[in-house]
Formats: C-alpha cells, sequence, structure tokens
C-alpha cells in the first residue's frame, strides 16, 4: 500500500542518513521502523480475550453445552 506522510526535515535528514548506512531505500527503513512498532501489538488482541470469563457467574464449558444444545 502506498501512502503520504509529512516527515519534518530534521527526522528526513536522520531517515537518509541510515537509509545510506544500510544501504536500503527510504521506504524500506520506514518499513522496518512500522514492523518493529507494530511487534508488540500483534498479540494484543489474544492477551485481551484471555480470563475473558473469569469473573462470570457461569462455567463456560456448562454454557458451552447450554447454547450447543438449543440447535
Amino acid at each position: 500500500m502506498r501512502t503520504l506522510i509529512d516527515i519534518p526535515e530534521k527526522d528526513l535528514s536522520l531517515l537518509n542518513r541510515v537509509s545510506e548506512r544500510q544501504g536500503v531505500s527510504r521506504a524500506e527503513v520506514v518499513r522496518q521502523a512500522i514492523a518493529a512498532y507494530l511487534e508488540p501489538h500483534k498479540h494484543a488482541e489474544k492477551v485481551e480475550g484471555f480470563g475473558l470469563w473469569s469473573d462470570h457467574p457461569v462455567d463456560g464449558l456448562e454454557y458451552q453445552e447450554k447454547i450447543r444444545s438449543e440447535w
């Protein structure tokens, strides 16, 4: 996907130096930076759902069997 972003001049200068030092394009440096930023967020949905029934008064397995019996 292509996108348009505004980057402050001082950050763009540093971005240019980093890309030259690594021998890759600026676009690749930006992709790497985005990937590094998003890495901790990859499993956030799984963590948020863990223990979802812990404070529910009904046993999860009993609830599941009850719902399935309605089919």
